[in-house]
């Protein structure tokens, strides 16, 4: 008979001792459980993850137990399966038999940690497998902790964060995929028999072309509302593989971590690797509730910078004046910024070089010294104008790369990534290349261009932390010749040194991740920063589709979206009118992304009511529960989506046209999250330049006559767009 007591003493958060351990675990969240089991000698097993299940019983009963390995490891599973964890000894054994040899559960205040220690039966090889379990949000992290008891080093061949078993069934898949410019483009297909992929191998970036998350909906095609639905995050910057192996059992088998090409890791004898953390979640609201999870986790766990705090209004350089940067063009856009209301301007690229000066892409990364001749007066002179303009200064940096022309590249080629004796493959500009982040050198040299820049000039209070080129050169002259494997992970955790570094030093300053522009946008790096830069492509139209898809699991103050300029450059030069522009990226952390010299008075006046209404609305918009009404990827020709903060007193519904045809029918929007017993009170907001509001503003209806029946919301003209603001 199995004992129960493991689970009494989890209820009462006592701490299991250390002993030969059999029984079950439930490790629960508010409304979710996870089961697992093992017996003495036997390895760990998953029974189930779904709604909250507090007895066992019945599952077993029904015969709904899956009851497979939570961690199947190569050696133990058949050829029909596939492992999660693959080790190479040193005396070359390629098998791996874990049992269970220990439990114990550690409660950390926001998170209960359960961790079931496994041992190899033949070898000096133990693998903690842990889950942490959050008391106020619906997340499970799991990941594996992997210490080498061997006299010598083993070889790491595959090491999954995590394996989920579920039911087979009529499951779809939802993951993003995309490209530079149209990043997070939303795919959903059902699980086919096979074995389905989804990996990056960018090597510095991981989520241009495919991203490290995935949504499963168990009962059919993915909906909004309803329909049990999982959702995973693998919390890694790095080159990553998910898998779904879908065999002629009844289970479809998940896999998630560090992708193992060119990555079969060498770890010493004593040492220990830990794989990145998976972030699980469960929601039978759909595909919405497990958006809300995810974007609930990160502001309150820790997993954003940010948290609930909000972004500021901003000007960013670059798609206004590009690398042509003087310090008259600087200040004449911080008095446009501060004119239209903002509150903050960002110097981007272009500011910095002494014997190189960077007029372009070819040249100067590395070199990060003041350009005095663009800015005779130096940062202090700028720092200097924002404050009297009342504004906040912020500066672009690249600090993970160098161009071949560069003073720090002639000084110290060594820091280079490169394969000694082979040709440089050249990136960006034909001349930038990547530092080695494996070198400590190369991580003091990064954390002392942030610490030289915040200590000399400590009003800056923002930077944009660039990432513009992948790993061509899979090669370091740091590591040593027998572990050139450990290279694409070495490098993200000697980044994550520096940001640890930064942060410990610098925790207030608001810092941009942006890669060519979402290329980053993971949960591995988000803890160290405030938002992320969702796609270089500032296009309104394009951004509907693409903010759609990265608020699947990202939240609101964490994606950086901006009013770009039109026609714009990279959509064949498309004009889309300045409401439709405003409209778009006020549903993230607002900005502007052009030069304010080129735009007209209606321009002017439309930027001006934006900013000042976003103001009232920040807060909902960036720390509300996000419902997605209606989506444009069903081609309908509308997008719709809302925010309600938690109180249910304010939301913020924003209605876009993204088609336009003769007698199109435009649907009736019922909304969502809305308090069904109080009334609320419609008011027009960022209403179009010399109009009136429409004819909706000033009426009133209660939460559930929103939500039931809905309300017709006038879009009658071409990129025609709507904010509405409802409050009691």
């Amino acid at each position: 008979m199995k004992k129960t007591i493991a689970f009494c003493a989890l209820c009462l958060g006592v701490a299991i001792p250390s002993q030969a351990w059999q029984g079950e675990v439930f490790v629960s969240t508010p409304n979710t459980t996870m089961i697992l089991h093992a017996n003495e000698g036997e390895d760990l097993r998953m029974d189930y993850y779904g709604n909250t299940l507090t007895d066992s019983r019945q599952l077993k009963e029904a015969g709904s137990d899956l009851n497979f390995a939570a961690l199947p490891t190569f050696g133990t599973v058949d050829m029909i399966h596939l492992p999660a964890l693959q080790v190479q000894h040193t005396d070359g054994d390629l098998n791996l038999e874990l049992t269970v040899a220990d439990y114990s559960s550690a409660d950390g205040g926001n998170a209960i940690v359960h961790t079931f220690t496994m041992k190899d039966r033949l070898q000096p090889v133990t693998v903690k497998v842990c889950f942490k379990a959050y008391k106020k949000v619906d997340i499970i992290e799991t990941w594996t902790e992997i210490v080498n008891g061997e006299k010598g080093a083993i070889h790491l061949k595959r090491f999954d964060s995590g394996h989920l078993t579920i039911r087979r069934g009529d499951v779809w898949i939802t993951h993003l995929h995309g490209d530079w410019c149209a990043e997070a483009q939303v795919t959903q297909e059902p699980l086919m028999p096979g074995l389905q992929v989804i990996r990056n191998t960018d090597g510095a970036r991981n989520a241009h072309c495919d991203a490290p998350e995935i949504m499963l909906s168990l009962d059919g095609q993915p909906q909004e509302t309803a329909g049990r639905t999982i959702g995973a995050a693998l919390c890694w910057s790095g080159n990553y593989e998910l898998r779904v192996n879908t065999n002629n059992k009844k289970e479809h088998h998940v896999y998630a971590g560090i992708d193992p090409q060119s990555s079969e890791y060498v770890l010493d004898a004593g040492k220990q690797f830990t794989t990145p953390h998976l972030a699980l979640t469960f929601s039978a609201e759909g595909m919405g509730g497990v958006s809300r999870n995810f974007h609930r986790w990160a502001r309150t766990e820790g997993m954003l910078h940010r948290g609930m705090k909000t972004g500021d209004i901003l000007l960013n350089s670059w798609e206004g004046i590009y690398f042509d940067i003087t310090e008259q063009k600087i200040i004449d856009m911080m008095d446009d910024i501060a004119q239209f209301g903002g509150e903050l301007f960002v110097m981007d690229d272009g500011w910095f070089g002494d014997k190189y000066q960077r007029n372009d892409d070819s040249s100067t990364l590395g070199d990060w010294v003041t350009d005095l001749k663009k800015l005779p007066g130096g940062i202090k002179a700028l720092t200097d104008a924002a404050r009297q303009r009342k504004i906040k200064f912020g500066i672009w940096i690249e600090p993970e790369a160098v161009n071949t022309k560069s003073e720090l590249f002639e000084k110290h080629p060594e820091w280079a990534l490169q394969t000694k004796g082979r040709q440089l493959k050249l990136g960006r500009g034909g001349t930038q290349l990547v530092l080695d982040m494996t070198n400590p050198k190369v991580q003091d040299f990064a954390f002392r261009i942030v610490d030289d820049l915040l200590t000399q000039y400590p009003e800056i209070s923002y930077l944009k932390w660039d990432a513009n080129a992948s790993i061509q050169n899979v090669g370091s002259l740091y590591l040593p010749k027998n572990k050139q494997n450990n290279l694409y992970i070495d490098y993200h955790l000697g980044l994550l040194k520096v940001l640890e570094r930064i942060r410990a030093k610098y925790p207030d300053v608001v810092i941009q991740d942006c890669a060519s522009g979402g290329g980053r946008a993971n949960y591995g790096l988000l803890p160290y920063f405030d938002e992320f830069w969702v796609s270089d492509n500032t296009d309104a139209l394009q951004r509907v589709y693409i903010q759609w898809g990265t608020s699947l699991f990202f939240p609101s103050n964490a994606m950086a979206q901006h009013i770009g300029g039109a026609p714009y450059w990279n959509t064949g030069g498309r004009v889309i009118p300045i409401k439709f522009r405003c409209d778009v990226a006020m549903s993230g952390r607002l900005g502007i992304e052009l030069q304010p010299k080129h735009m007209n008075d209606e321009e002017k006046l439309q930027c001006t009511t934006c900013f000042a209404d976003y103001k009232s609305l920040r807060n909902t918009i960036q720390t509300g529960n996000l419902y997605r009404l209606i989506s444009p990827y069903n081609r309908k020709g509308i997008a719709s989506l809302m925010y309600v903060d938690d109180s249910r007193k304010q939301a913020v519904l924003f209605a876009y046209k993204v088609d336009n045809y003769y007698s199109m029918p435009i649907p009736r929007f019922r909304l969502q999250g809305l308090d069904p017993n109080a009334m609320y009170t419609v008011k027009e907001r960022d209403v179009k330049a010399w109009q009136k509001p429409c004819d909706l503003d000033g009426r009133q209806f209660t939460g559930r006559f929103l939500m039931e029946v809905g309300i017709e919301i006038p879009l009658d003209w071409d990129y025609a767009s709507r904010v509405l603001e409802l409050h009691q």
